[in-house]
C-alpha cells in the first residue's frame, strides 16, 4: 500500500514542471513526492502532475501544506497513494490527518476522485489504499511520538530532520550523529506500533547515515539536486 515502501528510495520534487515530474517518475527512483508545502505545487500543478503520473502507472506521494481536510482530500483525488502530513505535533493532529485521508466509516474524506477528467476510471472507495505518513519535525511531536505512532490509521512516521533540528536547537549533522537520540526514539516508536519509518535525507551522504540509524525509506535527493548534478556531469565531459 502506498508509495513509501520499506527499502525504497525516492526523489523529492519542488518544481512543478510536468515534464520534470514525468522524467523523474521514469528514473531509477522508486517514487516521487510532490511538495505542496515548500514547493511550487498549487492545485493546478498537482492536477497536472497527477494526470501524468497516474497515466504512467506511477505511485506517488504528496506532502500537503498542513493538517487540512481540503488539502489532503484534493491530493488524494489527483491520484496520490501516499499523503505526507506536516505539522503533526499531537495525537489530535494525527487523528485529523487520518480522518481526512479515509472515506467513511474510517474517516470523513469526501468522494470526488479526478481520474475521469483524464479519461481514466475512478477507483472505488474500497480501492483507495491510502498510506498516511505523519511528519515528526518538532520537539513537541517528538515528546508525543509514541502516542502519535499508536493512532489507528497512521501508517508511517516521517522525520523532517531540518525542522526537527531547528526545534531541538541543534544542527542536522549533529542530529544524525546522535546514535541513541531523537532518531532512535522515532524508530522505536514506529517499531512499537508496528508501522513504517521514513525520512528526508536530501543527499546520498545523509541517506547512508539515516540507513545506519534504521531508516530504510528515504527521500534521497531532490529534483533541484538532480538537475544540478546532471548539468555538472555533462559540462565536465566537455
Amino acid at each position: 500500500m502506498g508509495a513509501l515502501a520499506a527499502g525504497s528510495s525516492g526523489i523529492w520534487c519542488s518544481m512543478s514542471s510536468p515534464a520534470v515530474v514525468g522524467l523523474l517518475a521514469h528514473s531509477a527512483a522508486d517514487w516521487v513526492a510532490l511538495d505542496a508545502q515548500h514547493g511550487e505545487f498549487d492545485r493546478r500543478a498537482l492536477l497536472e502532475a497527477g494526470q501524468i503520473l497516474s497515466a504512467g502507472g506511477h505511485s506517488f506521494a504528496v506532502r500537503v501544506a498542513r493538517v487540512d481536510a481540503g488539502d489532503i482530500g484534493f491530493a488524494l483525488d489527483v491520484g496520490a497513494s501516499t499523503i505526507v502530513v506536516p505539522l503533526v505535533d499531537t495525537v489530535d493532529d494525527a487523528r485529523l490527518a487520518v480522518a481526512a485521508a479515509h472515506y467513511p466509516p474510517a474517516g470523513h474524506r469526501s468522494w470526488g476522485p479526478l481520474a475521469p477528467l483524464w479519461s481514466q476510471e475512478a477507483p472505488g472507495p474500497e480501492q483507495s489504499g491510502t498510506q498516511v505518513a505523519v511528519m515528526v519535525e518538532s520537539a513537541l511531536a517528538l515528546s508525543n511520538v509514541d502516542a502519535v505512532a499508536a493512532v489507528p490509521g497512521v501508517d508511517l512516521l516521517f522525520v523532517g530532520p531540518f525542522d526537527l533540528a531547528l526545534s531541538l536547537g541543534t544542527s542536522v549533522d549533529d542530529l544524525l550523529a546522535d546514535s541513541d537520540g531523537p532518531l532512535s526514539a522515532v524508530r522505536r516508536a514506529a517499531e512499537g506500533a508496528g508501522i513504517g519509518v521514513a525520512a528526508f535525507a536530501g543527499t546520498p551522504e545523509r541517506a547512508h547515515v539515516l540507513r545506519d540509524r534504521g531508516f530504510d525509506c528515504l527521500a534521497v535527493t531532490t529534483d533541484i539536486a538532480v538537475v544540478a548534478a546532471g548539468t555538472e556531469t555533462l559540462l565536465a565531459r566537455l
